[in-house]
């Protein structure tokens, strides 16, 4: 009986002990997360060529809203590719925009435009 009541007595001292490592592990109070500022760099407005003007407009923007009216064109004239996403399909403005490419995915168009910005 000894044996037995020396074994109960082991997994009791095991429970009390996990309940005070986790108090130990909870971390102090979170400090609040600071609001992100943008880039000045990425703000600066540029200027669009005449060949990305006819798509995007030919006044001064940052690149962030360029490429925003980019895809505002692209979604309003259906141009995302049905069946992969990532693919545009060019029409005669996007293709002198693309370099004459009737295709090109999103990540070459990031590329392909900023040719076209001073």
């Amino acid at each position: 009986m000894a044996k037995k009541a020396a074994t109960k007595s082991k997994p009791a001292a095991k429970k009390a002990a996990k309940p005070a490592a986790k108090k130990a592990a909870k971390p102090a109070a979170k400090k609040p997360a600071a609001k992100r500022k943008p880039n000045p760099a990425l703000m600066k407005p540029v200027q669009p060529d005449a060949i990305l003007g006819v798509v995007v407009g030919s006044k001064p923007a940052p690149r962030g809203q360029i490429t925003k009216k980019l895809w505002d064109y692209i979604k309003k004239n259906g141009l995302q590719d049905a069946k992969n996403k990532r693919n545009i399909n060019a029409d005669d403005a996007l293709k002198a925009v693309f370099g004459g490419k009737k295709t090109v995915t999103m990540f070459e168009m990031t590329k392909l435009v900023s040719k076209h910005i001073s």
